[in-house]
């Protein structure tokens, strides 16, 4: 269905709000009704979505998320090189992307997007995965290791019951994600099986508010396309809870895009620009500017600073994106 076809089911029925708390898998005209109603709710002054999401029978919050970077258990092997160990469990799990509009994720510990890992450029990464569901499943690093560690077919996709440790050494440093790589890929990556990795370099950064933004979408009939869309899982999370930051402290976001069914995505802040350091992979900016398109895996870092309070809103330069959950605000003090 064509985003014509799209808009007008947003049109066609009533909200979420008298779902009851019933899951929806196939209601896509009461999906986008609901998704209509919050988004103009918003952009007539509303400070929040119509209803809210039950963050804790999610088991995750999304402003724990943008900030709970994991540097796992640490301990020094002989030559005195840090270890990070980490556990991971594939599991099944009913989330809520939308208030009363629920989605049967595949999950990492549980949460989409699954745990953030952080090391610095150096250090052995240890993560043993258990694999708890119906499905073979794997972790597939971007960044550098060996063929045995590739998460790939026949390379580290343990099957059900099944347990896998990947070890390798985290390099380059940048801004980088894992994500599961069994066929059919669409599906394992669209279902939630997927985080953000990054790798600090040794002589680190200037001091800054770090947080990381994933863009995920959701296809809650599975037709191939998306209802609904979302920073880091909740349809207009940062709407209902904007993220809150100092107006002079220098902000930090690593940007992941992992939006499935869709070629691209985006994010726009607005009343300020950003420097662009693509891929982390660098100490020096590539650019200064205030919007970047970015297709899926792609993922980069930005730093700004907003010179006085307000609330500033950003969000996806497609309107169809905003319009089904994907804006947010900063709240600056």
């Amino acid at each position: 269905m064509g985003s014509v076809g799209r808009r007008a089911f947003l049109k066609r029925v009533g909200t979420a709000s008298a779902l009851g708390g019933a899951a929806v898998l196939a209601g896509r005209d009461v999906v986008k009704a609901a998704l209509q109603e919050q988004h103009a709710h918003a952009a007539h002054g509303g400070h929040g979505p119509v209803g809210s999401v039950d963050h804790v029978r999610n088991g995750f919050d999304p402003l724990q998320i943008l900030t709970d970077f994991d540097g796992g258990v640490t301990s020094r092997d002989r030559s005195g090189r840090t270890v990070r160990e980490y556990e991971f469990v594939a599991s099944n799990r009913e989330i809520e992307v939308a208030p009363g509009i629920f989605f049967p994720a595949w999950t990492y510990n549980g949460r989409v997007p699954g745990p953030t890992i952080r090391a610095t450029e150096g250090d052995r990464v240890r993560i043993t995965f258990i694999n708890a569901t119906d499905h073979r499943h794997s972790i597939h690093f971007h960044g550098f290791h060996s063929a045995g560690m590739d998460g790939v077919p026949g390379a580290g996709d343990p099957g059900p019951g099944e347990t896998f440790v990947y070890d390798f050494i985290a390099e380059p440093f940048g801004t980088h994600l894992y994500h599961c790589h069994t066929v059919p890929l669409k599906q394992h990556i669209h279902r939630g099986l997927y985080g953000a990795f990054i790798v600090d370099p040794k002589r680190g950064r200037p001091e800054a508010n770090e947080m990381v933004m994933v863009m995920n979408a959701f296809d809650t009939n599975f037709d191939g396309e998306n209802e609904i869309y979302a920073l880091n899982s909740i349809a207009f999370g940062y709407v209902e809870q904007p993220i809150p930051i100092r107006a002079g402290d220098l902000q930090r976001a690593h940007v992941v895009n992992v939006t499935e069914f869709d070629p691209i995505n985006s994010i726009h802040l607005h009343a300020n620009f950003f420097d662009l350091y693509r891929t982390g992979t660098s100490l020096e900016p590539d650019e200064f500017t205030d919007i970047i398109s970015m297709g899926q895996a792609e993922r980069h870092m930005i730093e700004f600073t907003y010179r006085e309070p307000g609330r500033f809103m950003f969000h996806a330069h497609q309107t169809e994106f905003v319009e089904l959950g994907w804006l947010s605000f900063f709240e600056v003090t």
